[in-house]
């Protein structure tokens, strides 16, 4: 039998419902795994010291007859922008250093009612900014297929922690592509849902209107049990859809036979394909030899246009750190977190709040707030963040032309392969281009997905394709990413993530 903690989700969920392995068994395995590796990759932030006993308890209930979910039982990893009572949440910053908050996340909440078994808390950029892991407060993560590489931000944390078998499941958020653009890097799976149809109740908030929580998986069937779990109308969260979604793990079954591919229609994204450069030419070659794959297996490829993509980057760089200046103002050393007194003088609340945030926030945070600050105060708002949100509007508009004549559409998930730690870190703007495929969905709502495309030929790396669908249609994702992930398995022969080299002597 496979190690344990190289089963996916779903192979390990029908071994534990048929009693052939505990939980108790699967987690001890994923956090030895942990214990042997995370020195070196740093995914997590604080591991659970009560994940055996909730294993403990899931076994008994179990052992009782008691009916489970379908994935009880099952461990997953959390991204620390979520809030856990039992555990620290510190979304990645020395300002909320050591905070456990009095609540759960709603989706942290739906994965305890499911009897899936948190390992801990992964690490991130702080307060989600960032393309790399790098912008933690506490030292970055590292990729798993070259540890002198980022795993991608600001979610590296939970797609190294999948990519190193550290985890088979993980929660992160997307607010410009955090989920997507690791999971491209580090070969794994990951899944924007269309905005409001998961919670963002708990999920220390960045961008409002862009932030949403997703899966993080090595299989795109994985990534629909995990949706399934965490989906659907929360009365705590305003934003939260009333619709009754349908099955994305049934919809991945469906997509698994291939059959979903014969007739449909594929599109293209000029302004998202690397025709006008900027993308690096191994990704760009995977890219064309899945269009062309996708003709080959019966779907129908059309080039769409969508002109205001060009200006998606710029836009986004306003509407988010507008709307992270406004949401990071709770962070006032008076309610909660980091207090910090002035050198000397009165310590007036002016006073404590100017040096906590000092203190407490680094300095991309520093730099987005302002940012934000400016393009929201009186002289500039029209100017900057309100022609933001026109350039939003036409991004919208564009998408929905493009889906007038595709079902879906395809881009590379990322223009490049894992960069180097460091060799970005001083550049904020080549660092904030990482997300210029990512970006689009965000601003418009709708669900996107980024799943392995092969490895680049000049250093071997992963590169991932991102998949496209209309708010709401999140299950014709999981279908037709389902039915690609066969049709690319089947190219390759194997599993992509068998050739990770922490599997082998990366890490000893």
């Amino acid at each position: 039998m496979p190690e344990l903690i190289h089963l996916s989700a779903a192979e390990l969920a029908a071994k534990l419902a048929s009693g052939e392995v505990t939980s108790v068994e699967a987690t001890q395995a994923h956090l030895d795994r942990i214990a042997a590796v995370d020195g070196d990759v740093h995914a997590f932030l604080h591991v659970s010291d009560t994940a055996l006993d909730t294993a403990a308890a899931i076994d008994a209930r179990r052992a009782a007859g008691e009916e489970l979910g379908p994935l009880a039982g099952v461990p997953v990893a959390i991204k620390d922008v979520l809030a856990t009572k039992d555990m620290p949440s510190t979304s990645g910053s020395k300002i909320l250093e050591g905070w456990l908050p009095p609540y759960d996340a709603t989706v942290v909440a739906r994965l305890r009612a499911a009897d899936l078994v948190p390992l801990g808390k992964t690490n991130m950029d702080e307060f989600a900014m960032g393309s790399s892991t790098e912008h933690s407060a506490f030292g970055p993560s590292h990729n798993p297929w070259d540890l002198t590489r980022t795993p991608g931000g600001s979610g590296g944390g939970s797609a190294a922690a999948v990519s190193a078998f550290e985890a088979p499941l993980a929660l992160g958020s997307d607010t410009g592509g955090s989920i997507r653009q690791p999971a491209a890097v580090t070969g794994s799976v990951g899944v924007k849902p269309t905005y409001g149809g998961v919670s963002r109740y708990g999920a220390i908030a960045l961008a409002s209107s862009l932030d949403q929580v997703g899966p993080v998986s090595r299989t795109v069937l994985d990534a629909g049990l995990l949706h399934d779990v965490i989906s659907g109308h929360d009365p705590l969260d305003s934003t939260s859809l009333t619709d009754e979604w349908p099955s994305m793990a049934d919809a991945a079954r469906r997509g698994g036979t291939g059959e979903a591919l014969t007739g449909l229609r594929v599109g293209v994204v000029r302004e998202l394909s690397g025709e006008n450069g900027g993308f690096q030419a191994g990704v760009k070659q995977r890219f064309d030899e899945t269009v062309a794959a996708l003709t080959a297996a019966g779907a129908e490829v059309v080039e769409v246009e969508a002109p205001s993509f060009e200006y998606a980057v710029a836009a986004y760089y306003l509407i988010l750190p507008a709307e992270a200046s406004s949401n990071l103002a709770r962070m006032d050393s008076v309610r909660f977190g980091l207090r910090v007194r002035p050198d000397s003088g009165p310590a007036t609340v002016e006073r404590v709040m100017s040096a906590t945030r000092d203190a407490g926030f680094g300095a991309e945070v520093k730099r987005r707030i302002i940012l934000g600050t400016y393009a929201l105060s009186a002289g500039y708002y029209d100017a900057y963040y309100g022609s933001a949100q026109k350039v939003r509007t036409l991004i919208q508009q564009d998408f929905a032309q493009a889906f007038d004549k595709a079902d879906v559409l395809i881009s590379p998930a990322a223009p490049t392969t894992a960069f180097e730690l460091g060799s970005l870190v001083d550049d904020p703007l080549a660092m904030y281009l990482n997300d210029v495929t990512t970006i689009p969905a965000n601003l418009a709502g709708i669900p996107g997905m980024s799943i392995p495309m092969g490895l680049a030929p000049e250093d071997g790396l992963p590169t991932g394709l991102q998949l496209l669908a209309p708010a709401h249609a999140d299950a014709r994702l999981y279908e037709v990413g389902a039915a690609i992930e066969t049709m690319l398995t089947d190219a390759w022969g194997h599993d992509l993530l068998s050739q990770a080299p922490l599997l082998k002597e990366a890490v000893k």
